[in-house]
């Protein structure tokens, strides 16, 4: 290996890079924009919503009709699956062109590679965060998923996935999670892809909404993905000859039509989409119960830590709310004090 290929890169070394890559991203869509079809091929502007994501291009849905691909302005902000937009189809052969970005009612976003958040998906309705009986679900991670879906806006539901594990061993574990988010006010679902119970609850509930699983590695979203679309990987291959690239064109995400009249927008990206960069104070803002209390402390910058008349410790010490949470708030808020030393110091 490279001595030099593990050295860690400062601000300005990311910056220059990440100023290189957007140069030439800009230069491959003007590059695309020359290419565009006239106006006198297209025909009116109409609306659609974006199902797939290949570069420069996506692959635009209006209607009960057949997914068009379409180039889309250099000006544009930066399109996602999910988004709803103005478009112009092709008249005959060719590529559409999309020219605006409807308002997002929500935006899942994550960091890149080098530190920037980046959107994702939009205008998803709830995100149904995934857990299983193993490995063993921590609390805290789960916390993560939340706290990111509340900061998003976005509803989210906990799903108990391969509930046919659930065992005399992990059974109160189990049972003890499930109630302390159903006493918070999240749903729980209960469903075994392997089984398939509790899935014709799950996919009622799905219906006419836009959804996404998230989770860490092994709690079986994929299982979960594949139960509800038997039929995904024709639609990918479908979605791939529309696209014109190939079936191994990376995606960012595609958009999914549940049969119960709901959709569902899946990539790796998104399933293991966790908490961004924050701070504290957003970090608070994510913790329902601990939010409506933070106002009510003894001293208006209360860290919650040691100064006396804490409506957080008060709570917790009196059981009206989680311990438990509010110690997941501290161990998480140490985790964004050293993200955010190891950036001051790079």
């Amino acid at each position: 290996m490279h001595p030099m290929a593990k050295r860690k890169l400062n601000r300005r070394q990311r910056w220059r890079i990440e100023k290189i890559q957007q140069e030439r991203r800009d230069r491959a869509q003007r590059k695309a924009e020359r290419a565009h079809p006239t106006a006198a091929d297209l025909g009116e502007e109409q609306e659609g919503t974006v199902v797939a994501h290949f570069g420069g291009q996506v692959l635009v849905e209006a209607g009960d009709g057949a997914p068009t691909r379409c180039h889309f302005r250099a000006n544009l902000e930066q399109l996602v699956v999910g988004d709803r937009v103005i478009w112009q189809a092709p008249r005959s052969e060719g590529d559409g062109v999309v020219t605006a970005v409807m308002p997002r009612a929500t935006v899942l976003k994550r960091p890149d590679n080098y530190g920037n958040l980046k959107p994702v998906a939009a205008n998803l309705d709830r995100l149904l965060v995934v857990f299983a009986p193993r490995p063993e679900p921590s609390s805290a991670l789960l916390d993560r998923y939340l706290v990111a879906a509340e900061l998003s806006g976005i509803p989210a539901t906990l799903v108990l996935n391969k509930a046919d594990l659930v065992a005399p061993d992990n059974a109160d574990a189990v049972a003890r999670l499930v109630a302390l988010y159903q006493d918070l006010g999240y749903p729980v679902l209960q469903v075994s892809a392997t089984s398939r119970d509790g899935l014709a609850e799950l996919s009622h509930g799905l219906t006419g909404g836009t959804v996404a699983f998230v989770g860490q590695s092994g709690v079986g979203k994929s299982s979960l993905v594949n139960a509800l679309l038997p039929e995904a990987e024709l639609a990918v291959g479908a979605l791939s000859d529309v696209s014109g690239l190939g079936q191994h064109t990376t995606t960012t995400a595609r958009l999914f039509h549940l049969e119960g009249g709901g959709h569902l927008i899946d990539s790796p990206g998104i399933r293991e989409f966790g908490l961004w960069h924050i701070d504290e104070d957003e970090l608070l803002r994510g913790y329902r119960e601990l939010a409506a209390l933070a106002g009510h402390c003894r001293f208006r910058n209360c860290t919650h830590r040691h100064e006396p008349g804490c409506a957080l410790r008060e709570a917790a010490d009196a059981g009206r709310i989680s311990a438990e949470r509010l110690n997941n708030f501290f161990q998480i808020a140490a985790t964004l004090d050293e993200q955010a030393r190891q950036r001051y110091h790079s």
